[in-house]
């Protein structure tokens, strides 16, 4: 087969999916068609937001849809229409079977870890909070469960000490870009080798909500720090802050740990002039940047200028 011969579409929605559908077109493979999520009001002004993934695609002037249902016959027939031969799948939904059979060349998705481990929403924060040693990217053929199917390639790199889930995401989306294209140049040479998912138990990144973005300051140093890291810059960790009869919900987005004995009870904050630590069990979470409701993101520093606290503060 030549490059030629390949008819792509691509679905993806964010930003993560943009970088990987730009390096297939550097690499001049032909992209039919891109799928990508419907637009959808937002933000306080509830503006009509467009996805990265559109944005992009019409400055490329590629033909983009937008379907709200993957199961309407008008859109079915509208995909067929393109006459792809292969579907690549970034940060986008579940398909239907009708949808991901389609192709002749079969449709894969490249998720954002080392499969079978973080299969789900939110694989590169689930990492880092977790306080893994690596992470990677996997490319697989879609079946009819979440990230199961058969794998086709994978690649790995190491997750850095202090390393949040920004600086992450930024390093897996170059690091995914080569391996969609090694996986295309694998399928376009008809020598791909795929090998089946470990049935074992395995490590899931579930989807994030405030629940979980909460911290529980009874836990160790450690975990807090890997919380903190993994969900910045979003969605944000966030902790209730008592001061006198008013309580605060903050967004915390930076600390260091300090591994020291103490005697203080667990979330009673400890105020200098320039920092603020919370008692915490082994050791303290000193704040280095945060952001209180209403507020902009600010440090220690800069906040402390403005801020009275009551001297039984702490966090809940």
């Amino acid at each position: 087969m030549k490059k030629h011969d390949i008819r792509i579409v691509f679905m993806g929605t964010p930003e993560f999916a943009v970088t990987i559908l730009e390096g297939i077109l550097l690499a001049n493979y032909k992209v039919v068609g891109v799928i990508t999520a419907p637009d959808r009001p937002a933000g306080r002004g509830q503006k009509i937001h467009k996805s990265a993934v559109k944005l992009f695609s019409q400055s490329k002037n590629l033909n983009t849809l937008q379907p709200t249902n993957l199961k309407d016959e008008t859109f079915l027939s509208n995909l067929e229409n393109l006459n792809a031969n292969l579907q690549i799948v970034v940060a986008f939904r579940m398909l239907p079977k009708k949808v991901w059979q389609m192709p002749k060349l079969g449709t894969f998705n490249l998720h954002a870890s080392l499969l079978p481990d973080y299969r789900g929403a939110a694989p590169i924060n689930w990492a880092i909070i977790n306080g893994e040693k690596k992470s990677g990217v996997t490319t697989f053929f879609i079946d009819e469960k979440i990230d199961t199917g058969e794998i086709i390639l994978q690649s790995q790199i190491m997750i850095n000490p202090s390393e949040n889930a920004g600086s992450l995401h930024d390093k897996l989306m170059k690091l995914g870009t080569k391996l969609v294209i090694k996986t295309i140049e694998q399928i376009e040479f008809c020598s791909v080798k795929t090998h089946a998912q470990s049935t074992e138990k395995t490590k899931t990144a579930h989807k994030l909500n405030k629940d979980n973005c909460k911290i529980n300051w009874n836990s160790s140093v450690e975990s807090i720090y890997n919380k903190v890291r993994g969900l910045n810059p979003y969605p944000a960790a966030w902790g209730l802050l008592s001061n006198g009869n008013k309580q605060f919900n903050i967004k915390i987005y930076k600390v260091q740990k300090h591994l020291v004995k103490h005697n203080f009870q667990i979330g009673k904050l400890i105020i200098t002039k320039k920092s603020i630590k919370i008692a915490v069990t082994e050791g303290y979470i000193e704040l280095i940047n945060f952001k209180f409701p209403g507020k902009r993101q600010m440090d220690t520093t800069s906040f402390l200028n403005g801020f009275t606290f009551h001297e039984n503060a702490k966090m809940l």
